[in-house]
Parts: C-alpha cells; sequence; structure tokens
C-alpha cells in the first residue's frame, strides 16, 4: 500500500501523460525520386497545365460554388469548434453568480422561537466561482490532441475532396471536348450516308440497283443515325454533369458553343511529364494526410481511454460577498469564501473503462490499417499515372497513324467505286472501319488528357519542375 501510495504521489507531482506517444508508422516502401526533382503547386492550381482558359474559368467557379466543397468547409469550422472545447477542458472554469433570498415562516413552524427567530428575513449573495480538474494523467491533454489531430484530418478531407473536385471538372470537359469530336464525325458520316441512301432510293425506285444493295444503304444509314442519337444522349448528361460540379444551373449550357480552339484535337497536352514518384508523397496527397491525422487521433484516444483508469483531481473555490442588504452588500467586512478539493479513483464500473480502453485500442488499429491501405492505393495510382502517361502517349500515335491510312484508304475505295472497281460493300466496309477508327482516335486523346488528370491528382495536385 505504501509503494502505491508513493508511485500515485510521483505521479502526481510529475504530471505525466499516459499512453502511447505517436510514431509514424514504418512502411516498406519503394525506391522514390529525388525531393527536389519536383514541387506540388503551391497554389493547388494543377490544372494550369493545360494552359486551357476555358477550363481555367470552370474550376474557378467550381471552387466558388461547388456543393461538397460548402459541406467540407463547414466541417471545418465544426471541428475548429470541437477542439475549442478540448482546449477549455485544459483551462479553470470560472463564473459569476448572485442571488437573493427572502423567507418567511410560519409562527406554529417547528423552527420559530418567539422573541429570537426573525419571521421574515432577507440574504444578497454574489460570488466568483471557480473549478478546476487537475490534468495529472494526461486525460484533457491527451483528449486536446486527438481534437487538434481530427481538425487536421478534416482540413486534409476538404483538400482532398478539392482535389477530387477539380479533377471531375478536367475530366468532364475533356468528356465534353471528345463527345464534341464524336458527334462532328458521326453526323458527317451521317450526312454521307443520307446522300448515298437518297441515290439508291432513286435507282431502286427505277430499277437500276437491287432491293439489297438498297436495304444495306439504310441499314448502315440508321445504324450511324443511332449513334447520333446515343452520342446526344450522352452528351447531355455530361453537360447537366458538370453543371452539378461548378454548382450551377444547367440552362447555362443550353447554348453552349464550341470554339475551334477547344476542339479536342488542339488541346495541348504537356510535355514535361514527371518519370518517377517524389519522395514527398507523402505529405504532398490530402488523403494521406488525412489518414495519418486520423491514426494521430485514435493514439491519442488510446490515452485518453487509460487515463479515466487513474485517479481525478478536483479542485473548486468561490469567493463572494453576502449581506442582509442589498445597498451594504459590497461594504468591508462582508466577505464569504469557500475551498474544497477532491479526489475520484474508479474501482468498479463493470468493465466499462476496460471496454472504452479495449474500443479505443481497437479504433487504432483499424486507422493504423486505413492509414496501410491508403499508402498503397496512393503509390497504385501514382504509378498507374505514369504508365497510362506513357502509354496514351503511344496509342494516339499509332491511332492517328491508322485515321490516316483509312483515309486514303477510303479515299482510293470511292474513286475504285466509281470505275466499277470494287462493289457498294467494300466501299461502306472501307467507310465503317474508318468511322470507327476516328471514334477510337478520339477516345484515346481523351484517355491522354484523362492520363494527366489522373498523374496529377496522383501525385497530390500536378507538379512543377525546378
Amino acid at each position: 500500500m505504501r509503494n502505491l501510495l508513493l508511485t500515485m504521489t510521483a505521479l502526481i507531482l510529475a504530471g505525466c501523460e499516459v499512453g502511447p506517444d505517436y510514431e509514424q508508422p514504418k512502411l516498406d516502401m519503394p525506391k522514390l525520386s529525388d525531393k527536389e526533382e519536383m514541387s506540388i503547386f503551391k497554389s493547388q492550381q494543377w490544372w494550369s497545365v493545360f494552359n486551357i482558359k476555358t477550363l481555367n474559368k470552370l474550376e474557378e467557379q467550381a471552387l466558388k460554388h461547388n456543393a461538397d466543397l460548402k459541406i467540407a468547409i463547414a466541417n471545418i469550422d465544426a471541428a475548429k469548434a470541437a477542439a475549442g472545447v478540448a482546449q477549455g477542458d485544459l483551462l479553470p472554469q470560472m463564473a459569476v453568480s448572485g442571488n437573493g433570498t427572502k423567507a418567511y415562516i410560519s409562527a406554529k413552524g417547528k423552527n420559530y422561537v418567539p422573541g429570537v427567530t426573525k419571521r421574515n428575513s432577507l440574504d444578497y449573495l454574489g460570488t466568483v466561482g471557480m473549478s478546476y480538474e487537475l490534468d495529472f494523467f494526461g486525460k484533457y491533454r491527451r483528449a486536446n490532441e486527438a481534437a487538434r489531430a481530427q481538425l487536421l484530418a478534416t482540413r486534409a478531407a476538404k483538400d482532398a475532396i478539392l482535389l477530387t473536385i477539380t479533377s471531375q471538372v478536367a475530366k468532364n470537359y475533356f468528356l465534353i471536348r471528345a463527345l464534341d469530336a464524336k458527334l462532328a464525325i458521326a453526323r458527317r458520316t451521317l450526312r454521307t450516308r443520307q446522300q448515298t441512301y437518297n441515290v439508291y432510293k432513286s435507282r431502286f425506285r427505277s430499277g437500276y440497283c437491287t432491293e439489297l444493295d438498297y436495304l444495306r444503304i439504310e441499314s448502315e444509314m440508321a445504324s450511324v443515325k443511332t449513334t447520333v442519337l446515343g452520342l446526344e444522349d450522352t452528351l447531355a448528361k455530361a453537360e447537366t454533369s458538370m453543371s452539378v460540379l461548378l454548382g450551377c444551373s444547367p440552362r447555362l449550357f443550353m447554348e453552349r458553343k464550341t470554339s475551334p480552339d477547344q476542339a479536342i484535337e488542339r488541346l495541348k497536352i504537356p510535355n514535361r511529364v514527371p518519370k518517377g514518384i517524389p519522395s514527398d508523397i507523402l505529405n504532398r496527397r490530402p488523403d494521406l494526410l488525412q489518414a495519418e491525422s486520423r491514426l494521430i487521433a485514435a493514439n491519442a484516444k488510446v490515452g485518453e481511454a487509460k487515463a479515466a483508469f487513474f485517479p481525478s483531481i478536483s479542485s473548486t473555490g468561490a469567493f463572494g460577498v453576502e449581506s442582509k442588504n442589498l445597498g451594504q452588500l459590497f461594504t468591508p467586512g462582508r466577505d464569504a469564501w469557500t475551498f474544497s478539493g477532491g479526489i475520484n479513483l474508479p474501482i468498479f464500473t463493470g468493465r466499462k473503462l476496460t471496454s472504452m480502453s479495449d474500443a479505443a485500442k481497437a479504433n487504432y488499429r483499424a486507422a493504423l490499417a486505413s492509414y496501410e491501405k491508403t499508402v498503397q492505393i496512393a503509390f497504385k495510382e501514382a504509378l498507374d499515372a505514369l504508365v497510362s502517361n506513357r502509354k496514351s502517349r503511344e496509342i494516339v500515335v499509332s491511332r492517328t497513324r491508322q485515321v490516316n491510312a483509312l483515309k486514303r484508304s477510303y479515299e482510293i475505295a470511292k474513286k475504285q467505286k466509281e470505275a466499277g472497281l470494287i462493289g457498294l460493300i467494300d466501299l461502306l466496309d472501307v467507310e465503317r472501319g474508318l468511322l470507327s477508327c476516328e471514334m477510337e482516335l478520339t477516345t484515346a486523346l481523351q484517355d491522354q488528357l484523362n492520363a494527366v488528370v489522373d498523374l496529377c491528382k496522383a501525385l497530390g495536385g500536378g507538379w512543377k519542375r525546378f
């Protein structure tokens, strides 16, 4: 018993914090590039690598009006308030109070003594009180540590949402540009098929072509018409999705006009793209910062749960003045004060404290696993984006050569058809192949732009060479 008392006395005098101090987990990291090789955009305007004025305006509007960002900012304010509450628990609590009491005692009551007890009495009391729980074992300090870490996690969550939204705006913009290009290709092909259909319709009625050729032309025209309708539907949905991202009415897109400079084949791809993963990627990506902040908070909660097993020591004091006459309340000699101290040591709680400690430890393990998974996903996304950047450029080059070859083949096939060297079916096969390949080239251009977006996002917001 004596040793226990000596140990408790030493702990009280030292004012220690129970529970483990946070240490960053050691992970098996791949070989990374030098930190000096690239730097994150301090302004976080990673989309400026494309140098597209229209995209810049869309991103600015999304940052001002997007609903998800407004929610994230409100969450930060709530986390700040929670951190303020935790900070307040570390400080003494003071309050001013005052009251007046008027009492009347019945002459027939047991407390009434004739000639001694006054039946009417007045009493006025004004006090300044202070209460403080001594945080010897760090319960409130650990709670404050957890609240501050949670605030950092909330701020990182907002940055992660910002990065996601701006990436979605960019990808949606490139999708609209790609759909515009595909629609132009499909409508051009439809006009050609319509003209061919009209010619063969006239010939069929005049008996100069077979019904089989006429029906094939009609089928090809209907097929392209279906493609046009499908693309128009997809484009309309892409525009309404953009309006949600921008936080504005879809009406703003109803009379949209595409300038020639916005054509997807004229959008510039950044030439200088990183070839490796920067060594400071753990400090770049907001989702990693968020996951680690949550881990710090969970670690602090373990200490807070452990501190609950130790005694809580509190002191309460009040100083004031008391008088039977309100006008004499603040005259000398009316002083009144009280002071009390207390200690509370849990003995039996029905395993409540043990269960709370077990829950805190389990939450820490879950936060640790979540952090490790977030790191794994971060490197996967970065590596995938680096590969996609290289391969998407090669695919565009290959598709471009294929389109050029098919365009030349189509011109030759038309001349051979006019000369009677090949039949209608041969020409339609070449035309169908050209349409398909042009669509695929447009998709490849979109994929190339999206690969840059994915790399910017994977690196935590773009890059800038020194």
